[in-house]
């Protein structure tokens, strides 16, 4: 072996030290506990969510028939599991071709490379592709900055977990005519009692690092917790534990219950957050 590659390998298994490092990561919990494991850490990793089919039907055939129609003037996809299983949701309603052709004649809107990827992949045209750190203050900006008019406009917007309430709020205070697309909600994992014994390690001080990378994790996190009657408990001690936030609005959710993140990475990856959370530990 090259001497080139021992600082890497060094770098790996020395980041965090042996330190326990909780992540409440669902979708890619095994890709982040070889992560933290890569990173010299012990990895913790508890999912605090689940996917579940929105029971919101009717805004897919909603959708549908407005594109087809013509009527939508601006399509926002926020997620590439969101764009995926739309593309999915209105085959009862249209044909793949009829759908990618409506979504071809109108402007497209996408959140960052994974509805990008997911977008390229059904062939879908691009006009913007929105910065990072991929929130909804840069969807407002693009469209802003691009100068687009939005006024008595249709713009349609593919939801994931909760309704994105900030968009829809720019979005409308700029005069369009908002028609959220709900696919997917967040729910509880089933077995709570896993989640259950995170809480516990983390008030017990046997957690190092607590990695987040979604906001609907804090909520479900503190969430369970006040059902277990130990919200202050919890709060208290994650006060004095480091916390690393994926992004601003996750870093907001923290903010609502009076926490703070010790660090955000440069980049709103998983990678990034997990390699810069090792180097701050």
């Amino acid at each position: 072996m090259s001497n080139a590659s021992t600082p890497e390998k060094t770098e790996k298994l020395s980041g965090f030290h042996g330190r326990t490092v909780l992540s409440l990561e669902s979708r890619r919990s095994a890709e982040i506990a070889i992560l933290i494991e890569n990173f010299g850490g012990h990895a913790l990793v508890t999912p605090a969510t689940r996917e579940v089919p929105s029971n919101k039907s009717e805004d897919v055939s909603r959708f549908v028939t407005a594109l087809l129609q013509g009527t939508v003037d601006l399509a926002i996809f926020l997620t590439g599991v969101g764009t995926r299983a739309l593309a999915r949701a209105v085959e009862p309603f249209c044909t793949h071709e009829q759908f990618i052709s409506g979504l071809s004649k109108i402007q497209v809107l996408a959140r960052g490379p994974k509805p990008v990827a997911a977008l390229r992949e059904l062939g879908v045209p691009i006009t913007w592709n929105v910065p990072e750190p991929n929130t909804w203050r840069e969807i407002l900006k693009v469209l802003d900055s691009n100068r687009v008019a939005l006024q008595g406009r249709h713009v349609a917007v593919q939801e994931y977990g909760v309704a994105s309430k900030d968009l829809l709020e720019g979005l409308t205070q700029r005069g369009a005519e908002v028609m959220p697309i709900h696919i997917y909600d967040w729910a509880l994992p089933e077995d709570l009692a896993p989640l259950q014994n995170a809480i516990r390690s983390v008030i017990d001080g046997r957690v190092d690092v607590v990695l987040f990378t979604a906001a609907v994790q804090v909520h479900h996190l503190i969430q369970v917790a006040e059902q277990m009657g130990v919200r202050e408990s919890l709060t208290t001690a994650l006060r004095k534990t480091k916390i690393a936030s994926i992004g601003p609005v996750t870093s907001e959710a923290l903010a609502e219950y009076e926490l703070k993140a010790s660090m955000e990475p440069s980049h709103p990856k998983m990678g990034f957050l997990v390699k810069e959370a090792a180097e701050l530990s």
